[in-house]
């Protein structure tokens, strides 16, 4: 079965998606990413340790050039990640105020869901292409995150 076929037609051809892995492609993308999340960075109030960890745990020099800089060629790992991140920051900017949607990732939360659990899964992922022959190659992924609350299986 073809795995397009089993996705609604909402008007956007799911094969016209940019290929992070083409360097001219990121290239493209780069400048536009990394503004977008040093903005929400500084929205967020977001200390620089967590902002290095959002990145995939880049190196002090890299985070820092990129922050002086504003500019640089990204990873295809560091452009999904801030895709994500302009994803989050868009869905909590339509549920919530301005104010408390750039207050969300500081405030209290006493669910067990938000005790770190998504922060230190996000810092323990990374993207590793799938190589045919030594080269990248397109496939088609889930993936299923699982973790457990207050040490529950």
């Amino acid at each position: 079965m073809d795995a397009l076929a089993s996705v609604p037609d909402l008007g956007l051809d799911l094969r016209k998606l940019p290929d992070l892995a083409d360097s001219a492609t990121r290239a493209r993308l780069s400048p536009a990413a990394v503004s977008a999340f040093f903005a929400i960075v500084e929205k967020w109030d977001l200390r620089n340790e967590d902002a290095m960890a959002l990145l995939g745990g880049t190196s002090h020099g890299r985070y820092y050039e990129l922050k002086r800089n504003r500019k640089g060629l990204l990873s295809q790992d560091e452009l999904t990640r801030i895709s994500l991140l302009i994803g989050i920051f868009k869905a909590l900017n339509i549920l919530f105020s301005q104010r408390l949607a750039n207050q969300w990732t500081s405030r209290p939360n006493s669910n067990p869901m938000f005790n770190n659990y998504a922060m230190q899964a996000v810092q323990q992922w990374r993207y590793r292409p799938y190589l045919l022959n030594g080269e990248a190659t397109e496939v088609d992924t889930t993936i299923t995150v699982n973790f457990a609350l207050n040490g529950s299986e």
